[in-house]
């Protein structure tokens, strides 16, 4: 969320730029760097604009003017030189400049925080917002519900909880506030690549990149807890497809544009990667050999339980643009032969769902079994993981103006509650 809003405030530094005549990017410094002269600019600016002691804006921008007309490439390099040198610490211990890093605070802006050299700078540091944590909560939960039993652990005690509760909540909460991130970029940049402005193309390619640098900070941290494995980086890497697809095929469907089935059957695959991460950690935290029958049995309950999601919330995806198993094929198939083929499609993966449950231990099944069900019921869902009735529900032929129509009813709410 954090990156989000940093994000936010560089759009709108560069839209005045724009509007003031400020921007580099028609000059012969600027015009090759794909707009990076123009952030780099824009950010620059908003450092300028910072509180700092008592100088006033006036007194800022002269001391910066002054220093301009005297500083050369040369002197950069002496500085950055500077900035890489060690430097002692109140206890006699050797620090690296780069780990005095500043933290936002809502309290105390500026507050500066000394970190050993061991500890994460502010670039790799990563942090997760209270938002994320509420999404994440539920989805934490489950996990333990349905997958501690996949690892000897009793979930109705509490110190199996505890124990892992720090890395799996904040492994899961970082990535829902990467998956909000992914979700903004969907709402901000519907329609053909073609119509975009230059800024606007700028922004995406930025929030993309963004996604990526942010899941290797989150790399970066569970290796140096020893938690990291070739197996568990692929996972991570995964989500960064899934949420590439998602763009991908939504955007497509704003446009009205043919999609395949491969990428949306490789979406739908990819989609529940989170649930793959937590349960490496797990194997990780536990000391064991990661069990790849479990793993294999588990994606295909998790592909499942997608499905079944993606039912229940098909009209809240219709309206947010995002990933949905049932617009895809309503896309792909039309309204009519849609259902079938969904339909097919879930027959098919029951049948290797069962195939794979004999593979188990018969108490690990049962329980898993049980398990399922009670997440069936907890849901509200008439359908989910092979219990109960599939119910598809009816498409819905126009989402532009489904979309419209449900906005004004909620407006026109709005409008009687008040």
């Amino acid at each position: 969320m954090e990156a989000l809003l940093k994000l936010e405030k560089v759009q709108r530094v560069l839209s005045l730029m724009g509007s003031r005549g400020l921007s580099g990017s028609g000059s012969d410094s600027g015009a090759s760097d794909g707009g990076g002269g123009d952030r780099f600019l824009a950010h620059f600016l908003l450092f300028l604009v910072q509180p700092f002691d008592s100088l006033s804006m006036e007194k800022k921008a002269l001391l910066v003017s002054d220093l301009l007309r005297k500083v050369n490439v040369d002197t950069l390099e002496e500085v950055r030189h500077l900035g890489s040198i060690e430097c002692t610490s109140g206890e006699g211990r050797i620090i690296p400049a780069s780990t005095y890093i500043s933290l936002g605070d809502p309290l105390q802006p500026n507050k500066k925080l000394k970190l050993h050299a061991e500890k994460l700078t502010v670039q790799e540091a990563p942090m997760v917002g209270f938002h994320a944590m509420r999404r994440a909560n539920s989805t934490i939960e489950d996990f333990c519900r349905s997958y501690f039993m996949f690892h000897g652990l009793d979930v109705n005690k509490a110190q199996s909880i505890f124990k892992f509760l720090p890395v799996l909540c904040f492994t899961e909460s970082y990535i829902y506030q990467l998956d909000d991130l992914n979700e903004y970029n969907l709402q901000m940049v519907p329609g053909n690549d073609a119509s975009l402005t230059v800024l606007e193309r700028e922004n995406r390619t930025s929030n993309e990149a963004s996604l990526t640098g942010m899941l290797n900070v989150l790399d970066d941290l569970l290796q140096r807890q020893g938690l990291m494995t070739d197996q568990l980086r692929n996972e991570l890497k995964s989500g960064i497809q899934y949420w590439s697809l998602e763009r991908k095929l939504c955007q497509a469907l704003s446009r009205n544009d043919k999609i395949s089935i491969e990428d949306v059957m490789e979406a739908i695959h990819l989609k529940s990667f989170d649930y793959r991460v937590l349960n490496l950690l797990m194997y990780r935290l536990t000391g064991q050999q990661v069990n790849e029958v479990h793993m294999e049995f588990l994606s295909i309950s998790e592909f499942l339980v997608e499905i079944s999601d993606d039912l229940y919330d098909y009209e809240d995806d219709v309206m947010n643009n995002t990933f949905n198993i049932l617009r895809m094929f309503a896309a792909i198939y039309g309204p009519s032969e849609a259902p079938k083929m969904l339909a097919k499609c879930i027959g098919e993966a029951e049948e290797k769902y069962e195939r794979f449950s004999k593979k188990l231990d018969p108490t690990l099944s049962g329980s898993y079994w049980r398990r399922c069900e009670e997440a069936t019921k907890e849901g509200g869902k008439m359908s989910g993981h092979a219990y109960g009735t599939w119910n598809i529900p009816p498409l819905i032929r126009d989402e532009e103006f489904f979309r419209l129509e449900r906005s004004n009813k909620r407006d026109a709410s709005a409008i009687t509650i008040t």
